[in-house]
């Protein structure tokens, strides 16, 4: 067994010894003869000797004392075990699964009344409608080179609309000298502002002073434009003829041996 073995066994001995009275000197050597007999003939003489030192009851009682009180020392004053290193940290878990959708909260209470809006009249457009006229002349053979040759008046709807005016027929102007005639249109007496005058002329050089000759060819023009900013209401839509800028008037005609027209329209923007 060896000397742990010896050890043991005395420990055993003490556990019983401990409780009972004191014992007579011969019963103390009575026991340690019986507990040497116990041990393993292996058991050297030191161990034996050890053995029974051990044996010496003071010993053994004070002995088993420091066994008892060491542990209740180490706790009193440490409290629990030493604390060793810190370990490594371990690595993030995998995340969870969503939980479960909650119940629908209370809901809210009524919210305070709002101020009183202002009334506003929806306005509905009319859809667009098409507003026209026409005045036909035939054979107007008007002879004037200076003044109104036509007129036509037009009942427009929307202020924010434009009138589309156009003036087709026979046009002449005849001169033995340099000459030019303007025809334009005017809206209520007054030419268009908007944007510009609608107009055409005819500029004629003199004619050949060998030959004495004139020239007198009648042809059929358009005078055509949009004027816009005309108010709605009814409109007086005139052709006129007069001069140009800085040059003699000649001798015009309009009109000659055809049919004349002007068409006015009212455009939305």
């Amino acid at each position: 067994m060896g000397m742990f073995s010896a050890f043991f066994l005395r420990v055993r001995f003490l556990q019983v010894d401990w409780l009972l009275p004191s014992r007579p000197a011969h019963l103390w050597t009575e026991t340690l003869a019986g507990v040497e007999d116990q041990l393993s003939p292996q058991v050297s003489q030191r161990e034996r000797t050890v053995v029974s030192c051990m044996m010496s009851p003071l010993v053994a009682r004070l002995l088993l004392l420091v066994c008892l009180a060491l542990p209740l020392y180490g706790v009193e004053k440490y409290g629990t075990c030493m604390q060793g290193p810190a370990g490594t940290p371990g690595r993030e878990g995998n995340p969870g699964t969503n939980g479960i959708p909650g119940t629908p909260g209370i809901p809210g209470r009524d919210g305070l009344k709002g101020e009183k809006g202002e009334c506003i009249n929806e306005i509905f457009e009319e859809p667009w409608r098409p507003n026209y006229k026409q005045c036909a002349w035939n054979s107007l053979n008007y002879g004037i080179d200076l003044g109104k040759v036509a007129d036509c008046t037009f009942t427009k709807l929307r202020s924010d609309s434009a009138l589309r005016v156009l003036f087709s027929g026979s046009l002449r102007l005849k001169c033995k000298n340099a000459c030019c005639q303007r025809w334009y249109f005017t809206f209520n007496g007054a030419e268009c502002t908007g944007p510009l005058p609608i107009e055409s002329i005819i500029y004629l050089d003199q004619g050949s002073p060998e030959l004495n000759s004139t020239i007198n060819i009648h042809r059929t023009s358009s005078v055509e434009g949009l004027c816009e900013g005309v108010k709605a209401g009814l409109v007086d839509v005139a052709v006129w003829v007069g001069t140009c800028a800085d040059y003699p008037r000649g001798d015009a005609s309009t009109g000659w041996n055809s049919v004349s027209r002007i068409i006015i329209e009212e455009l939305p923007k």
